[in-house]
């Protein structure tokens, strides 16, 4: 019998094509979508459809605060996703916009209008906001110039500052672990694209991560997380290498433990005391110190540093896409000097003294400073920004590239425009260049969005080109661009975004005197 079922349907299908017959296809235009939560409706424009606010967790209050996030198993019927959720709490800066409201695990997904057949599935990226793990949300970000390339995007909140990474030994004790509580909420966020993001005609088999500043370490991390194994199929990494040696729980937990009692459980450290905080107690103590809100090593989330997992080969092996900006640390000099008025901009009297500060030891500062110069650069401020973009982002992404290209196929890039436009902090006493974060809004409409000249939107169009085509199919390379070769050790060779053409080029350790840092810090104690 059921031979003869499937004989009769074969017979059936070879009726239907001699008279012309074909499945319909897949019209994305519509605004509604069935998904395993129930309707879903979203709001339709010029490009396709946008569905706003979709929560993907329960809300972490009350008992879930400091917790695993957990599922949500239906939504309110109709759904009406219309208006973007809450950032996650965080205090009022540049970066984000400032919150209380705990109820914040939303996510957005923006599809492109069109007509497909059912076997075709749309490539997903899903971006990870950063903010340095304290600011920042998903929706600050319109991601419908990639969506026009034929691409579905996703955009996620997640839990930041304390509330995302404070470990603490009470919460330790009663899961066994704790902090990453940021990065569990990315992976629950991951899981649901692979529940529901077929109904939005999504490619569950062909995910692409992608984040800046945090949400590139994010993803870094997920490389090294086990947990985040079959999640997604590639990754592109956008400053994301500052840190590739994260702290282990001890250290957290001493942390989070000044960070309670400053807070107001400083003779009360249960989890009852923690979770009864107001939020506003919690963003006015929450500062973590110099390395800021991370994730750690906490034996469960992340079991290694990202550094040993991708130097031994035990990570989630994907295509990966990793690049800087050449001037990442000039906006983090901005705000340290220029832009503190208790401090102002650097001096060459100073310049020593704010390399020691950095953390380096006193008798290494004049050896720093001899590679670095103030009298080479405009001041000495453009001087402290070049040695914090080397040290901190380019040579750790340069040995990030390295580690990972002798495991996956992997793709180097250095955004080089130093004329992009800078809007998110007010001018200072050097140019900002290609500040870190300027390379967004060549492929987004971000918060912090400048006007680009007619050059610059021809490296926009070029850029979102090559995103796209990562994440359909692992390999950025387009016609009309230079060819973007793989990147090994041997050659070096980074695709560097200009105008007015982007360039394969060489020499980007030296550029940023890569063998000095290694010698450097291979000298530490």
């Amino acid at each position: 019998m059921k031979r003869i079922n499937t004989l009769g349907s074969w017979l059936g299908a070879v009726a239907l094509m001699a008279t012309g017959w074909a499945a319909p296809a897949l019209a994305l235009q519509d605004d509604t979508v069935e998904t395993s939560l129930g309707t879903i409706i979203g709001v339709t424009d010029g490009y396709g459809t946008r569905f706003m606010g979709i929560p993907y967790a329960q809300p972490p209050v009350g008992n879930l605060r400091w917790a695993a996030p957990q599922p949500i198993t239906e939504l309110p019927q109709p759904f009406a996703a219309d208006t973007a959720g809450s950032s996650c709490p965080q205090a009022p800066s540049p970066f984000g916009e400032p919150s209380i409201n705990e109820d914040c695990l939303y996510l957005n997904v923006y599809r492109p209008e069109g007509n497909f057949p059912p076997s075709r599935k749309l490539p997903v990226m899903v971006w990870i906001h950063g903010g340095a793990f304290t600011y920042g949300g998903g929706a600050l970000y319109d991601p419908t110039p990639l969506v026009k390339e034929g691409v579905i995007v996703v955009t996620i909140n997640y839990r930041i500052g304390a509330l995302g990474f404070m470990a603490h030994p009470a919460l330790t004790a009663e899961a066994g672990s704790s902090g990453n509580y940021g990065i569990m909420d990315q992976q629950m966020a991951l899981n649901w694209v692979q529940d529901n993001i077929a109904a939005f005609g999504g490619d569950t088999e062909n995910v692409t991560i992608f984040g800046q500043s945090a949400g590139g370490l994010s993803s870094h991390v997920h490389l090294a997380a086990p947990a985040s194994a079959g999640l997604f199929d590639k990754a592109i990494i956008q400053s994301g290498a500052y840190l590739l040696e994260q702290p282990g729980l001890a250290e957290w937990q001493y942390l989070g433990l000044g960070v309670a009692a400053q807070a107001g459980c400083a003779t009360d450290q249960s989890v009852d005391c923690l979770r009864n905080l107001s939020v506003t107690d919690i963003l006015s103590n929450q500062d973590p110190g110099a390395l800021g809100w991370l994730p750690i090593v906490d034996g469960n989330v992340l079991t290694q540093t990202v550094k040993s997992a991708i130097t031994s080969g035990e990570f989630n092996q994907v295509p990966v896409m990793e690049g800087t900006t050449a001037d990442e640390y000039t906006m983090f000099t901005a705000l340290a000097f220029d832009l503190d008025p208790t401090k102002g901009p650097l001096t060459n009297d100073g310049y020593q003294q704010a390399i020691i500060d950095l953390g380096f030891p006193e008798e290494a500062a004049p050896l720093v400073a001899l590679f670095y110069p103030p009298f080479l650069y405009q001041n000495a401020g453009a001087a402290f920004s070049a040695m914090g973009t080397d040290f901190l982002f380019a040579c750790n992404s340069r040995s990030s590239l390295l580690a990972l290209s002798k495991h996956v196929r992997t793709y180097g890039y250095e955004f080089a425009d130093d004329e992009a436009p800078y809007t998110a902090l007010p001018p200072v006493s050097f140019p900002y260049g290609a500040s870190h974060g300027t390379e967004i809004q060549f492929l987004m409409n971000a918060f912090d969005s400048g006007e680009l000249t007619e050059e610059q939107q021809a490296l926009s169009e070029e850029m979102i080109t090559f995103w796209t085509k990562f994440a359909k199919n692992g390999n950025p390379n387009a016609p009309g661009s230079f060819y973007w070769p793989q990147y090994n050790g041997l050659h070096g060779i980074m695709m560097s975004l200009q105008t007015p053409k982007s360039l394969p080029k060489l020499g980007f350790k030296i550029r940023h005197k890569c063998d000095f840092w290694t010698t450097l810090f291979s000298l530490a104690p």
